[in-house]
């Protein structure tokens, strides 16, 4: 018999990580990219994406999902019981449109993140007809293809400042106690002008200082390091903005004291991709 997650007293709930993962260039696990990506450019982060739920300690009642493609000026919050397809990507081929993910909504959960964020001091909106960007609809069609889990969305603030960013993941910390599965959706590498250039484009030595930051120093040098991330080593060459990153300050900010590790780590097209866990 199934066991309604809901229902369980929040004791008995698993604890789960927070999540920041790569989620890929626009529908790139339905495509064939020429070089230099090729055709398996992208299977060994689609065989990570596959592995995220299994990799758990329990399989999570909820995932509250931060994507780089929404933005607003108040965090927001999906409400939508049955969210529908938002396809923000452009010119690619038709059957990329077809795409279908059909995980439900929960109101329990939005409600419950709005009075997280409110009670940090956070402004918080809802938005009852957001669907699923491809920041969400992408990965999870790869990390819970029978789309079984239910899935809120939360926007970014569009100052994409990140120290207001890892205090909104420090607000939704209490959800990792409750079963819920945070991630943050975005990319450890996003230059679109340059990731189909020869080379690696600077991406390598952003992903070493990325990896140290999140997996080698104290939590609170991880914070400073963070919020000062234009510093690091071709920084703005990596990230010429800053919304796919401000996942990762969500993620970050919900771990609190706790380690992080890198989940995944690769080069698609010759540039040095990322995915990182804080916590169990």
């Amino acid at each position: 018999m199934a066991v309604d997650h809901a229902e369980m007293p929040m004791s008995s709930l698993a604890r789960q990580p927070a999540i920041y993962l790569t989620h890929g260039g626009g529908p790139c696990f339905w495509m064939e990219f020429p070089e230099p990506f090729g055709p398996h450019a992208y299977d060994g982060l689609r065989a990570y994406l596959a592995g995220v739920i299994v990799s758990l300690a329990a399989a999570p009642r909820a995932i509250i999902m931060i994507s780089a493609h929404w933005e607003a000026a108040v965090p927001t919050v999906s409400t939508a019981p049955a969210p529908g397809m938002l396809f923000d990507y452009y010119g690619f081929p038709p059957h990329t449109y077809q795409l279908r993910y059909g995980a439900p909504g929960s109101a329990e959960l939005a409600e419950r993140v709005v009075t997280l964020l409110r009670t940090a001091g956070c402004p918080a909106a809802t938005d009852p007809a957001r669907g699923f960007d491809h920041g969400v609809f992408v990965p999870m069609l790869i990390i819970d293809p029978a789309a079984q889990i239910p899935v809120v969305m939360l926007s970014l603030a569009n100052d994409l400042d990140p120290a207001r960013h890892l205090a909104i993941g420090a607000a939704l910390a209490p959800l990792r106690a409750e079963n819920v599965l945070i991630v943050g959706s975005g990319s450890s590498y996003h230059n679109l002008r340059a990731i189909f250039a020869p080379g690696e484009g600077g991406s390598v030595a952003f992903d070493e200082w990325l990896n140290e930051t999140a997996t080698g120093v104290a939590p609170e040098v991880r914070r400073t390091r963070l919020i000062e991330w234009r510093s690091a080593p071709n920084a703005r060459a990596c990230h010429p903005r800053a919304e796919h990153l401000m996942p990762l300050m969500v993620a970050a900010g919900a771990a609190g004291d706790d380690p992080g590790r890198a989940d995944f780590r690769g080069t698609i097209g010759a540039k040095a991709y990322s995915c990182f866990r804080f916590g169990v």
